[in-house]
C-alpha cells in the first residue's frame, strides 16, 4: 500500500474537516502511510493528528486569493511523498488536486463532494463551480459524494461524469459517540439541568445552518431550553436575536465534550438550508439521540421520518417548531425507542470502520 495524501481546503472545526481527520486516523490504524495537506493554515486537528503519526502540511494559501504558489507547493509535497492516492475534499482542494496532475503523475485522484451545493454566502449560485468541476472532471479518476442527494444534484447539473460518480457516506466514531446514562446524569447536573426538556444544536454559527430559524422556532416553545454548542461569525447576531425573542437559549461556545452533551440532551435540532451528510446527525444517531431536522442535503438519508426523528422543510420556523412539539409530546420511552433505532442505523451504515473499508476498496481498484 502506497502513501495516501488527503488534500483538504481547510482543517478547521467543521463537518468535512472532522471527516478528513477521522479518515486519516482510521487509515493510519490499518497500516497506511497518511499525509494531510491543507490549503489554508490549520486551525484545528493539527496537533491531534501529528501526535498519532499523521504528517500534516499547509500550503499557506490565503482565502479568496488563488495563485500558482499553492499549486507549486502541492506539487513539491507530492514529489516527496509520491502517493498512490490523492484523495481531495471540498471544492478548492478538489480543483487544486486535479490541476496537480498536470504537474506530477499521480496514480489515482479522487474528489469528494461534501455538500449538496458547494457555494458561499457571497456566491450562492453553484453554476460557476459546477462548470469548473465539469471542465476538470477528466483529471479525476472518481468523484465521490457523501450522500445520494449531493450525487443526484451534481449529476443533474452535469458537473460530474455519472460513470465515475460514487456515494460513500460520512463515517462516525460509534465508540466515542454512544448512549451512556451515567454520562447523561453527570452532564445535566454539571449544566444545572434537572427534569426540563433540553434541545441541543451543534455546529458553526454560520449562514448555511440557518440558526435564526431555529431560534425563532425555539421562541415558539416556551419552557423548553435550547443549548447551542459552537462558535462562528453569526454569534453576536444570534445572541441578539435570542434576547429580542426572549428564547431560552444557552450559547455554550466551542465544547470538547460533545458526546457528553449528546447524552445530556433530550433531542437534537438542525435547521440548515445547505448540507451534505451532516456529521452532527450521525453523531446524534450514534449517541441514541432522536433528531428534528430540516430536509437539507442528505438529512433524510440519516433520519427515518417518524422512526428516528422528524423532518421539516427548510426555512420554515413554524414547521420546525411543530416538529419540535411532536418530539416533546412523545413519552420518554418512545424517544428512547427512536434513539435505539437511530443507533442501529449508525452502526449499520455510518460506522467509521465500515466507511473506511469502502474507501480502501476504492483506493485499491485496478
Amino acid at each position: 500500500m502506497g502513501p495516501v495524501v488527503l488534500l483538504t481546503t481547510n482543517l478547521a472545526r467543521g463537518g468535512a474537516e472532522t471527516q478528513v481527520a477521522l479518515l486519516a486516523l482510521a487509515l493510519l490504524a490499518r497500516g497506511w502511510t497518511v499525509h494531510v495537506v491543507s490549503l489554508l493554515d490549520p486551525s484545528a486537528f493539527h496537533d491531534g493528528l501529528a501526535r498519532q503519526g499523521v504528517q500534516v502540511h499547509s500550503l499557506g494559501m490565503t482565502p479568496g486569493i488563488p495563485g500558482p504558489r499553492g499549486l507549486a507547493r502541492l506539487a513539491s509535497i507530492l514529489r516527496d511523498v509520491r502517493p498512490a492516492v490523492l484523495h481531495c475534499h471540498m471544492f478548492h482542494a478538489n480543483l487544486l488536486g486535479r490541476l496537480a496532475r498536470l504537474l506530477f503523475p499521480i496514480p489515482r485522484v479522487i474528489s469528494t463532494l461534501h455538500s449538496l451545493a458547494e457555494s458561499s454566502r457571497r456566491s450562492p449560485d453553484p453554476r460557476r463551480r459546477d462548470l469548473l468541476y465539469r471542465l476538470t472532471d477528466p483529471l479525476a479518476d472518481s468523484t465521490v459524494a457523501v450522500c445520494q442527494a449531493a450525487a443526484n444534484r451534481h449529476a443533474a447539473a452535469l458537473a460530474v461524469n455519472p460513470a465515475k460518480l460514487r456515494v460513500i457516506p460520512n463515517g462516525v466514531d460509534t465508540a466515542a459517540f454512544k448512549p451512556d446514562p451515567a454520562r447523561r446524569e453527570a452532564a445535566r447536573r454539571g449544566l444545572g439541568v434537572s427534569d426540563e426538556f433540553v434541545w441541543l444544536a451543534a455546529g458553526r454559527l454560520m449562514w448555511k445552518k440557518d440558526y435564526p430559524a431555529m431560534i425563532r422556532a425555539a421562541a415558539l416553545r416556551p419552557g423548553r431550553r435550547l443549548w447551542i454548542a459552537g462558535t462562528g461569525p453569526q454569534e453576536a447576531e444570534l445572541r441578539a436575536l435570542a434576547s429580542e425573542l426572549r428564547a431560552d437559549v444557552c450559547f455554550l461556545g466551542l465544547r470538547a465534550g460533545l458526546p457528553d452533551l449528546m447524552n445530556a440532551a433530550d433531542a437534537l435540532v438542525l435547521s440548515s438550508t445547505v448540507e451534505g451528510l451532516p456529521m452532527v446527525l450521525l453523531e446524534a444517531a450514534a449517541s441514541g439521540l432522536p433528531c428534528v431536522s430540516t430536509s437539507a442535503g442528505g438529512a433524510g438519508e440519516v433520519i427515518a421520518d417518524t422512526q428516528t426523528g422528524f423532518l421539516s422543510p427548510c426555512g420554515d420556523p413554524d414547521s420546525l417548531a411543530a416538529s419540535m412539539a411532536r418530539m416533546e409530546a412523545l413519552t420518554s420511552g418512545e424517544r428512547l425507542a427512536m434513539g435505539r433505532a437511530a443507533r442501529a442505523l449508525a452502526l449499520e451504515r455510518f460506522d467509521i470502520g465500515a466507511v473506511t473499508s469502502q474507501w480502501e476498496k476504492l483506493y485499491l481498484e485496478p
